[in-house]
């Protein structure tokens, strides 16, 4: 058996890089792809998509985390290695790739066209969803994540506007480098054990501890997971609700709880081989089951009723008149076509006004 197929034999996550895949896992780092946009893990004859990067060719194309790819250009995946998959798949920037696909509840195979191409993904996105409560969301875990995630809480909060609440968005996030991922919860966590690792050999079992400071100064969070949240990103989600620091949203994540050792060869190859395990603070291993949200909510789409005409109090003949110092308020109407952001919304709203005793606002 050759090495290839010795490394792909031991699980889905050993490798042997050849210089298509070696370069890809730079490109991973670096926030530079050049292709298709997508995560795989190959499992029983097929490869599964653990996610699409955001705004990628394969995103644009209508790729689901959870697909299963059954062939490459009408060649089955079922005699391919991992690398061979890979190399299949890249190609020069305009060339165009057939991937037939098993999906979820479709009864029969389904094929995409995707046109490759370079693109450039921002791993942290940011915005203001209502005064107060802000919205940021991590594609995936950079060399410079934890740097960007630092300025985006800055400028979503310089403003004289009191912070109230968080949604970090982690769906579809496949991970990425561990050491992005321990930094960024530790600018969220004041102290305590953010994640372990335990291996076949000493230097593999490390405790890695959040420093002195919490920069969102206790103020509520939300953490949105799906089944494309995998590695990394289930390393932040299971801190977070290990220390009671965020509630967790969404469906189960992926369940990546393995780490990967790249040891390179030379003439750029190497190898990635699993080296370890990781658990969460609470020694919990996440490896094949997941992290379990707090708070379960399948994806669904949101259908505005057509408002219904009441009769009131103001409508009924001789009825009193207001108050002259009375101010009708505007009810902030903000309409959120993502029904898991809008019910995380939501619950910030709530666990804001129920911690500080507030009069409520008008919540739409």
């Amino acid at each position: 058996m050759s090495i290839e197929g010795l490394l792909d034999a031991l699980d889905p996550h050993s490798a042997y890089l050849d210089k298509s895949a070696f370069s890809l896992l730079e490109e991973q780092s670096s926030g530079e792809f050049e292709g298709l946009g997508v995560y795989l893990s190959q499992e029983k004859g097929v490869i599964r998509v653990i996610s699409p990067i955001d705004g990628s060719p394969a995103y644009k194309a209508g790729i689901l985390s959870g697909d299963l790819i059954i062939k490459i250009n009408n060649i089955t995946v079922q005699s391919m290695s991992s690398s061979e998959a890979i190399k299949a798949m890249k190609g020069p920037k305009g060339s165009v790739l057939t991937l037939t696909i098993l999906r979820d509840k479709l009864d029969v195979p389904i094929e995409i066209n995707i046109e490759r191409n370079i693109f450039q993904i921002n791993s942290v996105r940011s915005k203001s969803l209502r005064p107060g409560f802000s919205y940021i969301r991590i594609a995936q875990f950079q060399k410079n994540t934890a740097k960007q995630f630092k300025e985006a809480l800055k400028s979503l909060y310089k403003t004289d506007q009191l912070p109230k609440g968080l949604v970090l968005d982690l769906r579809n996030n496949p991970g990425g480098l561990l050491t992005a991922s321990i930094e960024v919860v530790d600018t969220i966590l004041d102290e305590g054990l953010i994640v372990y690792t335990e291996g076949r050999t000493p230097r593999s079992n490390k405790n890695f501890y959040a420093s002195p400071g919490d920069s969102l100064n206790g103020i509520p969070m939300i953490v949105l997971i799906n089944e494309g949240s995998a590695s990394a990103a289930e390393i932040v989600a299971g801190a977070l609700q290990d220390h009671r620091r965020a509630l967790i949203l969404g469906t189960n994540s992926f369940g990546k709880g393995s780490v990967q050792t790249i040891f390179p060869l030379g003439d750029d190859r190497g190898i990635k081989l699993t080296t370890a395990r990781y658990f969460t603070p609470n020694k919990t291993s996440i490896q094949a089951s997941g992290i379990n949200p707090d708070i379960r909510i399948e994806p669904a789409e949101i259908k505005i009723r057509e408002s219904i005409s009441y009769t009131k109090e103001e409508n009924l003949l001789g009825h009193l008149s207001k108050p002259l110092d009375n101010k009708d308020g505007e009810a902030i109407k903000t309409v959120v076509k993502d029904n898991q952001l809008n019910d995380a919304l939501n619950i910030l709203q709530g666990l804001y006004l129920l911690n500080n005793k507030l009069e409520p606002e008008i919540i739409p």
